[in-house]
């Protein structure tokens, strides 16, 4: 686990944060976020911050001999062995291993790794710099502090959003962040907290009561409160993080890309993923699907490279046949969307279509078994027993905490706020800046008292 949710936003934050700026020059302040990253991801799990440090070790020596036009495509292919190695090791072994033993009723002993936190986005943030510095997108790093400040950032080290190298290489010798660039940080990050603790939270609790009920013990009511509770955790847990981290950076004077759009609004699943987990879709586009040819290889060629990189979404996300089974369920409907003129359809049937894709999709993401999902799915949409029994989870569930979460939830999926922003004048918008700090504090507050409380609710991409 890293840092409770308290020691970071009362100690850790604050100490390095006051720190940073008490420091008067560049270089100083990156050995100050190097260190301060190494002790947040070494704090229990000191073992696993040896592994980062090897991957940010020989991901610096790949890039230095690639840019030295040292035997250039053997190193790349080499770099991607190992870092995909590594990643099979710890993330994959024991799944692919049980997996075996469960399809040929052999009995090979599962090895019982722990998952190091934020493996896979670090890794894939290490293998896109090395492929940059290949590609000549990238300019070699010569300092091993600077790439290690890259790879072990701490505010997006743990849950992303994966960043490329040369989107914030002048960054790390050469940034500034004023007292308005500071601000807006904080508002931010406050945003991203308050999703996480005041809204993903209170989703989760009710999602997780559903899901931990027997297929028996559910009616279609209490299946649908279940998945609709989770569409929204999943989504205001990590686009909360991914706000945070980019929060963060502002507050250290780095510019990361924005990670979600309002995915929620989407009209097709094509657009969906342009909007969820930005850096992610974008990363497998580039280091995956447009080197397996895209789309410029025939119809049946595409088809297969998207199935192939949909197949990888789901398996980077877990080791488990649901996950696989998440992704391969949207590289269908992004095929089938080739072939059905869905643009055709009216606005609002098009948004029903996505949002009932997505949040079967993730039925399938949340359960921890095809049977559990096999069960979810089959009350969702044939659960018509409306017993007083079959009643009860359901009921239980439909507390004002939740109805009044669920409605903020769905104004804050909506891009209806930032509208209502966009249209008001300069003089108003500046006034309104103080009144915006109050309610940032305000909200940060709140979710002190909450993470007070003791509740152990950590991020739902930390696993990943």
């Amino acid at each position: 686990m890293v840092f409770s949710s308290l020691v970071f936003l009362c100690v850790f934050l604050p100490v390095v944060f006051l720190l940073y700026y008490l420091i008067p020059t560049t270089g100083a302040r990156n050995i100050l976020l190097i260190l301060a990253s190494l002790l947040f991801y070494a704090y229990g799990e000191p073992v696993y911050i040896l592994l980062m440090l090897v991957s940010v070790g020989f991901n610096y020596g790949f890039g230095r001999l690639i840019g030295r036009n040292f035997h250039r495509k053997q190193v790349l292919i080499l770099s991607v062995i190992l870092n995909l190695g590594m990643l099979f090791v710890f993330k994959y072994a024991g799944w692919f291993v049980q997996s075996v033993d469960q399809f040929t009723g052999l009995s090979l002993p599962i090895p019982a790794l722990e998952l190091p936190i934020g493996i896979s986005f670090y890794t894939f943030q290490a293998m896109s710099y090395v492929i940059d510095v290949y590609r000549g997108e990238a300019a070699m790093q010569k300092k091993l502090r600077n790439f290690c400040l890259y790879i072990s950032f701490f505010p997006q080290l743990i849950a992303g959003p994966i960043v490329k190298y040369h989107d914030i290489d002048a960054q790390i010798e050469n940034r500034h962040a004023d007292m308005e660039e500071i601000a807006k940080g904080f508002r931010r990050f406050t945003v991203g907290l308050g999703k996480k603790v005041l809204i993903s939270n209170a989703m989760g609790s009710v999602a997780d009561a559903i899901f931990a009920l027997d297929g028996g013990e559910l009616n279609i009511l209490s299946a649908w409160i279940g998945a609709v509770a989770y569409l929204m955790q999943i989504y205001f847990d990590f686009s909360g993080y991914s706000d945070m981290a980019i929060g963060m950076g502002h507050m250290f004077g780095f510019h990361f890309l924005e990670n979600f759009n309002y995915p929620y609004i989407s009209q097709s699943i094509k657009e969906f993923w342009r909007r969820w987990h930005i850096s992610l879709s974008t990363w497998f586009k580039e280091y995956l699907y447009i080197p397996l040819g895209g789309n410029r290889k025939g119809r049946a060629r595409t088809c297969l490279n998207k199935i192939i990189v949909f197949f990888c979404t789901g398996l980077w996300h877990g080791a488990n046949w649901t996950f696989v089974l998440w992704g391969l369920f949207h590289g269908c409907f992004l095929l089938l969307e080739d072939l059905i003129p869905i643009k055709k359809l009216p606005r609002w049937l098009k948004h029903i279509y996505v949002l009932l894709v997505v949040l079967v999709g993730f039925v399938l993401f949340r359960a921890d078994t095809l049977s559990q999902a096999g069960d979810m799915l089959a009350n969702l949409f044939a659960g018509f027993d409306f017993s007083q029994a079959a009643m009860i989870p359901a009921m239980e569930q439909l507390t004002p905490l939740f109805l009044v979460t669920l409605v903020a939830a769905i104004i804050a999926a909506t891009p209806i706020v930032p509208k209502l922003r966009a249209s008001l004048s300069a003089q108003v918008k500046a006034k309104l800046q103080p009144v915006s700090l109050v309610a940032s504090g305000v909200v940060l507050l709140l979710c002190l008292l909450y993470l007070a409380g003791g509740a152990y609710n950590p991020f739902i991409y930390f696993r990943f």
